[in-house]
């Protein structure tokens, strides 16, 4: 009889051949090589292995038992599938890719896109008809160039009315033209009778290479006696030279004299938890040092970091990005704008400042992603180097979730508004300025000028934004160096 047994930085390729997919180079690979890599690496990180009964060590009573396992499953993403942990409830966000390469390029900001981004909705709450709202363009875009606009509605693509069915293929393409339509209020307050009214204006766009910079709009407001900067930031990017310019946006906040800070993530899909510690930093100052969140992984990978380096489970507040000192604001108080877009590290940002300062949370509920995920490849410890050659599948599976200095953690329905205030379809306004409704209420609570009391809290639920058809998830990520602290199950 054969166990298995954790070891620290011990591996064990298992190769077997059936079934084989072809590299650059038409170098044969088996399906199980592959499946191999999905097994080992959801065994060793996942962070919901213990309620996974595949997952466990003792799964496989010898290495015959473990290659039937692997060969009863034609493909890599049915077997990564099935090792998941209550997809529809738990576990909405991790993934497998076949091109690395693409998904290291969406990770750094690149993706295909015409610029148009918007969110969808329904005709009525029956209807299986959907209909765009354009939420803002991209600069140096087909769409800008085309003229398209915030508030802008579309009903069609090509000529065919968008369904549930149709959205996600005709909006995948790489050209399209969009069939314009108006937005109807049939003349009452009540949004269940709105209409769409359909026009015979088209736009054809077209998607090329783009590398979205994630800070859109920045500005410093002069309201009454009061300096408010504003920030419309809708990805956390990571790269370099992106957290740099964050870093440059809030020096000229504070070369200004900016007293307030309105920080827009209603778009925000999250990104690199490295990112969200920087921008927090900005906002802030006086807590370097302090934890800014701490991280739960699987039981095996937590006893690890307890026993060989528990600093490694804590993110702390910092005073500088490589080696360049932050230019923080020293606020005691934030305004943060968001909706059921603002996911994974723009919700990390809310919940790690919560304990520290008063964050006023205005808009509609965050999305609800408080786990995170890293890359991995198929090498021995299942870093970018040494990839194996002859494919380019990767996993991003769940390995943390996060909890803030008080352990909070969980918010599985997403993060509350202290007000809420939904977009209005009808009435989209233009980001930064003063008029807008989101940033209107919160310049509002600022001056002294008090909350609305009426503004319409009704609001019609998005049922997908443009990120949803693009080919990766953002979530939040990590890129630590977790290479020491490798377990590998091996047979004995």
């Amino acid at each position: 009889m054969k166990n298995f047994k954790t070891l620290i930085l011990l591996f064990v390729v298992l190769f077997v051949s059936v079934s084989c997919f072809e590299d650059q180079d038409d170098a044969p690979i088996s399906t199980e090589e592959i499946n191999d890599f999905v097994w080992r690496g959801m065994n060793l990180f996942y962070l919901y292995k213990a309620d996974v009964p595949d997952l466990a060590n003792n799964r496989f009573s010898s290495d015959a038992e473990y290659n039937n396992y692997l060969s009863g499953f034609q493909w890599p993403e049915n077997l990564f599938e099935s090792l998941i942990y209550d997809r529809e409830n738990v576990d909405r966000f991790s993934w497998i890719v076949d091109d690395y390469i693409a998904l290291e390029q969406f990770f750094d900001g690149v993706l295909s896109s015409n610029g148009m981004e918007y969110q969808l909705f329904r005709f009525s709450s029956t209807s299986t008809n959907r209909y765009g709202v354009v939420t803002h363009v991209l600069p140096g875009t087909s769409a800008e160039t085309q003229g398209i606009e915030r508030g802008d509605i579309f009903y069609g693509i090509d000529g065919n009315q968008l369904t549930t069915t149709n959205a996600s293929q005709l909006l995948s393409q790489n050209s399209y033209t969009i069939n314009l339509g108006t937005y109807n209020t049939n003349g009452t307050e009540e949004l269940s009778d709105d209409s769409i009214d359909t026009t015979s204006e088209a736009i054809a766009l077209t998607k090329v290479q783009y590398t979205e910079n994630p800070i859109l709009v920045s500005d410093v407001l002069n309201v009454n006696t009061s300096k408010i900067a504003y920030l419309m930031y809708n990805g956390f990017t990571g790269t370099e030279q992106f957290n740099a310019e964050l870093n440059d946006v809030f020096g000229n906040f504070k070369n200004a004299g900016a007293t307030d800070l309105v920080l827009d993530l209603r778009y925000n899909p999250g990104g690199s938890v490295y990112t969200a510690i920087v921008l927090s930093s900005l906002i802030t100052g006086q807590f370097t040092g302090d934890v800014f969140s701490t991280e739960q992984w699987n039981d095996e990978f937590q006893e690890a970091y307890e026993n060989e380096d528990p600093e490694l489970l804590i993110n702390r507040f910092i005073d500088n990005n490589e080696g360049a000192p932050l230019n923080s604001l020293n606020l005691s108080k934030v305004y943060i704008l968001t909706s059921g877009r603002s996911a994974s590290a723009s919700e990390l940002v809310i919940n790690s400042l919560k304990p520290y300062i008063d964050v006023v949370q205005i808009g509609t509920a965050t999305a609800g992603k408080y786990q995170a995920s890293t890359t991995l490849y198929d090498s021995p410890n299942f870093r970018r180097e040494g990839a194996n050659p002859s494919h380019a599948y990767a996993m991003q599976p769940l390995i943390f979730k996060s909890l803030n200095v008080n352990g909070d953690t969980d918010y599985f329905d997403g993060l509350t508004p202290d007000i809420i205030l939904g977009e209005q379809n009808n009435n989209m306004g233009i980001l930064g300025n003063q008029n807008e409704p989101l940033l209107a209420e919160a310049i509002a609570d600022i001056t002294g000028a008090g909350r609305s009391i009426n503004k319409k809290t009704e609001y019609l639920e998005v049922t997908h934004g443009s990120e949803d058809f693009e080919p990766f998830e953002t979530g939040m990520y990590i890129n630590k160096n977790i290479s020491d602290l490798l377990k590998r199950p091996v047979f004995e």
